[in-house]
Order: structure tokens, then C-alpha cells, then sequence
């Protein structure tokens, strides 16, 4: 029963977010505040049912499974809650023209790798490895740090795409519907400074993990690697925004570079085996 109701709402979830990309988009089109104001409902009655379909299949499985296409549908509850959150602090929609539909993609995903991951069992390792509450919180903040750099860069390809149409002189109506640079410049910093302390958090209790496992060369493990590449990258970004007071064109390139490690890292953490 529990199982089928999760299955109903996880729909019905992936029905309101479709809702809510299509009137984003014509919001971004039109500026009319009435598509803005239904798609940001659309968007949280979607999150909403999505957060209850988890709830329910943490229920008829006695706890969250965080391996496999199940991660995918943390990002994209994940991503949905930094969105509004950001939202929330800069007073801008325009981004969720971006940000909701790629949470979509990321259910999509889920639910056609699903039937493949069906009969997927953790190995006893893995499952003495998730019984500790350590690992779980590592995953749950590399997972909101993931979002909140993903905002981060797509603030800061907006921000290049103005820069760039403006250093030419030309501007399109389509172009005059986005932000100022100096929004776009707010939006990627904040969600960024929200970002890297969950990440640095979370990379730090399993790094700890490591060590108490006393996993032999845990430090050369490619995951492990990348994670602290991605961690430099943003490191830098900061002190370049706060310390030096770089310019944004050098920041937003930086932020992109870094999404583009969180993405290798996430394909690096499904596919190459353990290490």
C-alpha cells in the first residue's frame, strides 16, 4: 500500500513540476506576475508531494536508500529547495526556468533507471557503511551543496551570456527579460557562499569516515580526489569574490569550471567501483 501510494505521489509530483516549467517559461516570456505567482505554487505543491514520496518509501523500505537512482531524486528535492531558498533571498524567478526543469530531468532519470536498480542490494559493507549516521549526513550535505553550486553556475553563465551582449551593444527583447549583472553577480554569490560550508561539513565527516574505516589509500580514490578539486575550485572562487574583489567575469567562469567537477564527480561516484 505504502509502495503504491509513493509511486501515486511521485507522479503527481513530476505532473506539478511539468506545470510549473511551462508557466515559468511563460513568465520569462510574458513578465506577467499571475504565471509567476501559479508556477512558484506549481513548484511547491510539487515539492511537497515529492518530499511525501520520500517520506513514504524511506517508510515501506525502513530507511532511505542513498545509492543509485534514488540519489538522483535527493538532488532533485534538493535542488527545488535551494531554488526557493535563494528565491526567498534575492526575490528573482527567472532562474527557475532553468532550475525546475532540470529537477524534472533529474525524476525522469530516476524513474527509467528504477527497474534496472530494482534488484541492486547494497553489499554487506555498504550497508554496515550506511548504518552509520556520519555517512548519511555526508550525503545529505554533499547533496545540498550540489545544488546550491548548480544555482551558482547557472547564475554565472547568465551573468556571461549579459556581459557578452552588452560588450557588443546589442540586446534582444529575449535578453532584456533576465536580471541585471549585478543580480546575476548576487544570486551566484549567495548561493555559492550558502553552498561551500555544507560542502566543506560533508566532505570533512568523510574524510573522518576514512580514517576510522582505515581504508587503505582512501586518499587516492578518485572520488575522493575530484571531491577536493571541486572544494579548491570554490575556495578560490570565494577568496576571489571576497578577498580580492575579482572581477564577476573571472568568478562566473570559475563557478562554471566547478560544476563542471561536481558533475564528473557524480558520474565518477555512479560508475568507476569503490575504491
Amino acid at each position: 500500500m505504502l509502495v503504491r501510494l509513493q509511486g501515486l505521489t511521485m507522479w503527481l509530483s513530476m505532473a506539478a513540476l511539468t506545470c510549473a516549467t511551462v508557466l515559468y517559461a511563460y513568465y520569462f516570456l510574458s513578465k506577467r506576475a499571475s504565471h509567476s505567482r501559479y508556477a512558484t505554487a506549481f513548484t511547491g505543491a510539487g515539492f511537497l508531494l515529492l518530499t511525501a514520496s520520500i517520506g513514504l518509501y524511506s517508510s515501506a523500505t525502513q530507511g532511505s536508500r542513498l545509492f543509485g537512482p534514488y540519489s538522483l531524486v535527493l538532488a532533485a528535492w534538493a535542488l527545488v529547495f535551494a531554488y526557493f531558498v535563494v528565491e526567498h533571498l534575492v526575490k528573482l524567478k527567472v532562474f527557475g526556468t532553468v532550475l525546475v526543469p532540470v529537477a524534472l530531468v533529474l525524476l525522469v532519470l530516476a524513474q527509467m533507471l528504477l527497474p534496472a536498480a530494482a534488484g541492486l542490494k547494497p553489499t554487506p559493507e555498504e550497508i554496515r557503511q550506511l548504518a552509520d549516521w556520519r555517512v548519511t549526513v555526508h550525503v545529505v550535505l554533499i547533496v545540498f551543496a550540489n545544488a546550491g553550486f548548480a544555482i551558482g553556475a547557472a547564475a554565472s553563465a547568465t551573468y556571461l551570456a549579459l556581459e557578452a551582449q552588452l560588450k557588443r551593444h546589442r540586446t534582444s527583447t529575449l535578453f532584456k527579460r533576465l536580471p541585471s549583472l549585478a543580480q546575476t553577480d548576487l544570486v551566484a554569490r549567495r548561493a555559492v557562499s550558502w553552498a561551500y560550508p555544507a560542502y566543506s561539513a560533508g566532505l570533512l565527516l568523510g574524510i573522518l569516515r576514512a580514517i576510522e574505516t582505515d581504508v587503505s589509500g582512501w586518499w587516492a580514490d578518485p572520488r575522493v580526489m575530484l571531491s577536493g578539486a571541486v572544494w579548491g575550485i570554490f575556495s578560490v572562487y570565494l577568496y576571489l569574490h571576497y578577498g580580492r574583489e575579482t572581477s564577476g567575469r573571472t568568478t562566473a567562469y570559475l563557478a562554471l569550471v566547478g560544476l563542471v567537477f561536481v558533475v564528473a564527480l557524480a558520474v565518477v561516484a555512479r560508475t568507476v567501483p569503490a575504491g
